[in-house]
């Protein structure tokens, strides 16, 4: 049996991104294991980062629709069942959360750094982080969307996620327009971007929201189609995507 692994060449910043095939046999003396699904977008943020850094690692698929996440090999690494669990053996460390997951590659793997030194800049990479990560994709998980459909009904939970990404956006829109570049916070890619390609992502091809009221975030998405290491990340190249 094969899986594929992304391994990426980090020498230009955000290039890399090609898949390589390994064996079962290479998979035992890989270090990181991604426990991840698909179209998790904060899954999705992990796997950029470990494209840019260049790191190999074994994706281990988790099916959030068939309840894999509910499993009790799966509730040891992370008991409130969510993804993406990172594993490092090498230290023999479990991190669940996908900002713990990103300090960390950030301070064991300083290849490809994801803060920049400028401390505004760093803050600014934060702030846009934790509005994603705090006031929108909670918002959009699964759990409670499904929980809206039950309570209320199906029709409002597109409503219900359109208008907290449309309140995110609006604030990162602010957030940023001082400091954009090509990228979030300039002409580097660094954590905002992770946290902004797959949510920008989702806010179109998921949930269908009017993105000409954002054209910095519209921006934004067309530039991080362009980049490999992005591209490697989205779901579609993933081993568990499933095509709607």
């Amino acid at each position: 049996m094969e899986k594929k692994i992304k391994d990426n060449d980090t020498s230009g910043g955000c290039s890399g991104g090609e898949l390589v095939v390994v064996t079962e046999e290479d998979d035992s003396k890989l270090k990181l294991k991604l426990y991840s699904y698909y179209r998790s977008s904060c899954s999705w943020r992990v796997r950029i980062a470990l494209n840019l850094k260049g790191l190999k690692y074994e994706y281990k698929a988790v099916n959030l629709l068939k309840g894999d996440q509910f499993s009790q090999e799966f509730t040891k690494l992370n008991p409130i069942g969510y993804v993406p669990v990172l594993t490092d053996d090498e230290q023999d460390i479990v991190i669940s959360d996908s900002f713990a997951i990103l300090l960390y590659l950030e301070d064991k793997y300083p290849q490809h750094p994801l803060l920049p030194q400028d401390l505004q800049k760093k803050a600014i990479n934060l702030q846009a982080a934790n509005i994603v990560s705090s006031s929108i994709q909670p918002l959009q998980n699964l759990a409670v969307l499904k929980y809206i459909e039950e309570k209320v009904s199906s029709a409002e939970k597109l409503t219900w996620v359109q208008y907290h990404i449309g309140k995110g956006f609006a604030a990162l829109e602010k957030l940023l327009e001082g400091c954009c570049g090509k990228y979030a916070t300039g002409n580097e890619v660094f954590l905002a971007d992770l946290f902004l390609a797959p949510q920008i992502d989702a806010a179109i091809t998921r949930f269908s929201l009017d993105m000409t009221q954002y054209p910095l975030l519209s921006r934004l998405h067309n530039a991080y189609m362009e980049l490999p290491a992005f591209q490697a990340a989205v779901p579609e190249r993933q081993p568990d995507y499933v095509k709607p």
